[in-house]
């Protein structure tokens, strides 16, 4: 597994489990869909009322947990990173590519307290149970930037 084959893998799957960790230090996950940039930022749309989103403006550290969804497909991925609001030209193309992938997510928009949240990897591990002995493979912030 490469970077460019990660990338594949996680542009295949459309949901992830989310996690994060309230101010008291309580464990929150969720599923959420998402989309997944160049650079391996993922892209997911929340209500800022959510757990999640209070959680992150918190702090910003989030885990994701993401394939394994389909029966007989042992692969998964382990996403770190740090998760911050996007404004602006980068909100409106991560929009633009989160919309690729989830259409109705326009529709969406007019939501009150919709929210866009981009999670930047610090580190990723792609584990391949499908094949003996398992294939795994971790990056790290500079592996995945260098693949640009």
């Amino acid at each position: 597994m490469n970077p460019r084959g990660l990338l594949e893998f996680l542009r295949l799957q459309r949901l992830a489990v989310q996690a994060s960790v309230s101010g008291v230090g309580v464990p929150q996950a969720a599923v959420v869909g998402f989309a997944v940039t160049d650079q391996f930022e993922i892209v997911f749309d929340t209500v800022e009322s959510t757990r999640k989103a209070q959680n992150l403006r918190h702090d910003p550290k989030i885990a994701l947990v993401i394939g394994g969804l389909v029966a007989g497909d042992e692969r998964t991925v382990q996403y770190e990173g740090h998760a911050d609001e996007p404004s602006g030209a980068e909100l409106q193309r991560l929009k633009e590519i989160y919309f690729s992938v989830f259409p109705d997510g326009r529709e969406r928009q007019s939501w009150p307290g919709l929210i866009y949240v981009r999670a930047k990897p610090t580190w990723i591990r792609y584990s391949d149970f499908n094949q003996a002995p398992p294939g795994i493979v971790e990056f790290d912030r500079d592996q995945l930037r260098s693949s640009d």
